[in-house]
């Protein structure tokens, strides 16, 4: 049985109506001819008034040369993946990353398709933290007393062990020269206290520390971050210092240096190389004269043979590297830093508990940890949450159920200290816990780790579940597994 053409185009129009991405189709005069819906999500306006309409009736805001459709329309180019600023007819601002191809037929233009991305709550807050950052670097040079703005020491690094003595012992010897420094280690393991604590020793200590995660803001978004903006740079764009003006005189982190995109690689090691940045369609070189720490989550050697890192960017950032060892390389430290989390939460939750049991200590010298120090901070805050008013110390079944093996987690949380529990009894939060965990880890294997659709699927805030998939150690335990069956 033959397909029609009117069934083809019947699932067409269905499969672009259901794609998470905005679709607008023109005719060659500029009149909408298709409008999907998460264009009209994205726009804020009804398909059906839309419909029919021209360009410019729509988005009063742009012009010939603002609008990437009419210049598609009227010369035939092409614009791939362009952040576009504009307001709609309910004077909605709306910020997006377009792709724009003209359509032919016999070689004449006949329409042209937009390709557009929803951005506007990332740039408000992209635009929020610009502004709050420059805010504060004015406030630091009209201050009276020269005060920087990193918070952790060296002092406040907790650990003796060989491995971790080590990666402090070049730390220190780092901060006394304008040299880059490269750190890497597992998520968790405490990369970015280690750049606050060179930056508050070192000859910077009283100017700006400015830290970025390479992988939290788009790459669209991310050269004018790091560079500045002027003016008509792209349409909404404003004059507003980057980071590397920010962070003049003091000290850059960029954090997650591998989730850079390589042109923008390129970029940054022209400015290192050349000790000046020019704004995002600007003219004139800025002077700037900042210490570079970067980091990476991935050793430097897997980083180079992914290509996810230009070899000429790691080499002039790899002056000193310092490899920070997870904490499974590091044990002999838990109890300090269990000590030390205990003091912390004791603040933060007005208690006044005096320390873990040895059976409860034993179990935590038994895992992995894959989310390192900070997995480990998850643990101890949880157990704060479940103990009882009255219990002074932490012990085995006050932990999170992954701790345990699936054999022994209910024996375990019933081994209570304090309060013997009666018959049949289990301690409902851990139960729980366990369910959720077991329950994530089913939908993200699902989703072949995918955290978007495992949120949708779950419910949840991407951000929630982020948060989970630390606490519990699934992203790492999850990705081991992936590679130990290729």
């Amino acid at each position: 049985m033959k397909t029609s053409v009117n069934q083809f185009s019947t699932q067409f129009e269905w499969i672009l109506n259901v794609i998470n991405v905005g679709v607008h189709i023109v005719n060659k005069d500029g009149d909408t001819v298709f409008y999907n819906k998460m264009m009209a999500h994205i726009d804020g306006l009804d398909r059906e008034q839309v419909l029919g309409e021209n360009i410019f009736q729509l988005y009063p805001s742009l012009t010939d040369e603002s609008s990437t459709l009419h210049v598609a329309l009227e010369k035939g180019i092409e614009t791939i993946e362009s952040i576009q600023t504009y307001v709609n007819l309910k004077e909605k601002k709306i910020t997006s990353i377009n792709s724009t191809y003209p359509l032919y037929e016999d070689g004449e233009i006949i329409g042209a398709v937009e390709i557009a991305k929803d951005i506007t709550k990332v740039m408000n807050m992209y635009d929020q933290i610009v502004d709050l950052r420059s805010q504060l670097a004015e406030t630091h040079k009209k201050s009276k007393f020269s005060e920087g703005t990193a918070t952790y020491h060296f002092s406040d690094l907790i650990g003796s062990s060989p491995a971790f003595q080590e990666a402090i012992s070049l730390a220190k010897k780092a901060a006394r020269t304008h040299s880059p420094v490269m750190i890497y280690g597992p998520t968790g393991t405490g990369k970015e206290l280690i750049a606050q604590s060179i930056h508050n020793v070192s000859a910077q200590r009283n100017q700006p520390f400015i830290a970025q995660n390479c992988a939290a803001v788009p790459k669209e978004l991310m050269e004018g971050l790091l560079f500045g903006t002027t003016k008509g740079a792209f349409t909404g764009a404003m004059d507003r210092l980057g980071i590397f003006e920010q962070a003049n005189g003091g000290t850059l982190f960029l954090d997650e240096l591998n989730s850079l995109d390589l042109g923008l690689q390129a970029k940054l090691l022209r400015v290192l190389q050349e000790g000046e940045v020019r704004r995002v369609g600007g003219s004139k070189e800025q002077k700037i004269n900042v210490k570079i720490i970067a980091a990476m989550n991935i050793s430097p050697d897997e980083a180079l043979e992914r290509g996810i890192i230009r070899s000429d960017l790691f080499f002039r950032l790899n002056v000193v590297t310092i490899q920070m060892p997870s904490l499974l390389e590091r044990k002999t430290d838990i109890p300090e830093i269990v000590n030390h989390f205990i003091q912390k939460f004791n603040k933060s939750f007005f208690s006044d508990v005096g320390g873990i049991s040895q059976k409860a200590m034993q179990r935590l010298f038994q895992y992995s940890w894959p989310g390192n120090i900070r997995e480990l901070g998850h643990a101890i805050e949880l157990a704060f949450n479940v103990m009882d008013a009255g219990e002074v110390m932490i012990d085995e079944h006050h932990l999170p159920a992954y701790l345990f093996p699936s054999s022994e987690k209910y024996a375990a949380s019933n081994a209570q200290s304090y309060h013997p529990p009666l018959k049949n009894k289990i301690d409902l939060p851990v139960v729980l816990e366990e369910m959720e965990r077991e329950m994530i880890i089913n939908m993200f294997e699902k989703y072949n780790g995918n955290i978007s659709k495992t949120a949708e699927a779950l419910t949840i805030k991407r951000q929630g579940l982020q948060y989970k998939l630390n606490k519990y150690g699934i992203e790492k335990v999850y990705a081991a597994g992936s590679k130990e069956s290729k």
